[in-house]
């Protein structure tokens, strides 16, 4: 295991840990949700992907903090921001819930829709990590089709390379 990934895992596990004792619901998306889902460490990652409801974000900006978390927002951020300790960086998606039920991220350009089934209390664990992730259903259709952008589009086909034979 590379450097970075015990210090994301070791991240991860302490968020879990100060979200769940605090009683913050959140869910790991991303390349971490499809290691966790497929059991191992499938490539190397940048960050670490979580969604938290938006009308929370007060508080899970103090918990943070107060945890050694500093915010380090993007300049180009739309939907969610950043938070760095100790060299990893935390990645925040913004959720809310539309009146007609459906759970979005609202960006400047309009909502971006999330899957009925993303959300759930699943658990799942990684290397002695525990971590509350998206469906397995939603995470490998949101990772079938790639993105735009070359590296992203790159690692959406190695994650469905990873989620298609589970």
């Amino acid at each position: 295991m590379r450097a970075l990934d015990s210090k994301q895992l070791s991240a991860l596990a302490s968020v879990d840990a100060l979200f769940e004792s605090a009683g913050v619901a959140y869910w790991l998306f991303g390349g971490w949700a499809v290691d966790f889902h497929a059991g191992s460490i499938t490539r190397p990652h940048d960050d670490v992907d979580i969604a938290v409801w938006l009308d929370g974000l007060p508080r899970v900006a103090a918990l943070l903090e107060t945890n050694g978390w500093r915010h380090a927002p993007e300049p180009d951020e739309d939907g969610g921001t950043g938070y760095e300790r100790d060299g990893v960086r935390l990645e925040l998606t913004y959720l809310v819930r539309r009146a007609d039920g459906r759970i979005v991220t609202p960006l400047r350009a309009g909502d971006a829709p999330w899957p009925l089934d993303a959300f759930s209390d699943e658990v799942l664990t990684l290397h002695g990590v525990r971590a509350r992730v998206i469906g397995l259903r939603a995470l490998t259709r949101g990772k079938s089709s790639p993105r735009d952008e070359p590296g992203a589009a790159a690692k959406d086909r190695a994650d469905f390379r990873a989620l298609e034979g589970l």
